[in-house]
């Protein structure tokens, strides 16, 4: 599973994974030492404090996957940066998403030729929890 992880982002660490129903969870936590601010671009070592991070990924095995991200949030020490704390980043998952860009690729890869609606219903019972109108945004983004 760790490769599995790997793939996404090598900052990763798997920590274990449960099975509910028709979705994979699994659980991560970042092992970088030290994070850069995203603002003023200065080195930090220090937490702030956690909190969970939801996002769905390509299905594994048939079933949907759900990554739970252990994010951390760090505090900033350069006194001319304007925050005073930034939350980890990470490559692969823009700021706020809830799916990862290659759950996009294959949501717009199989809606692309079909109706929005029969889609959402494809993609609800094999791929992923989206809805019509997220598709139609990636399909305009795209």
């Amino acid at each position: 599973m760790d490769e599995f992880i790997k793939f996404l982002d090598e900052n990763l660490n798997y920590v274990n994974h449960e099975i509910v129903g028709d979705t994979i969870f699994i659980y991560v936590v970042s092992n970088r030492p030290a994070v850069i601010c995203p603002y003023c671009g200065k080195t930090s070592a220090k937490t702030h404090s956690h909190y969970e991070r939801r996002f769905q990924d390509i299905p594994m095995q048939g079933k949907k996957v759900q990554i739970v991200l252990h994010n951390r949030k760090m505090f900033c020490y350069n006194p001319e940066c304007k925050y005073a704390t930034f939350a980890e980043r990470f490559i692969f998952l823009p700021d706020n998403a809830k799916k990862t860009q290659r759950l996009k690729d294959e949501i717009i890869n199989i809606s692309i030729n079909i109706s929005s609606i029969i889609a959402a219903g494809l993609l609800r019972n094999h791929i992923a929890n989206v809805g019509k109108s997220t598709i139609c945004n990636l399909l305009k983004k795209r």
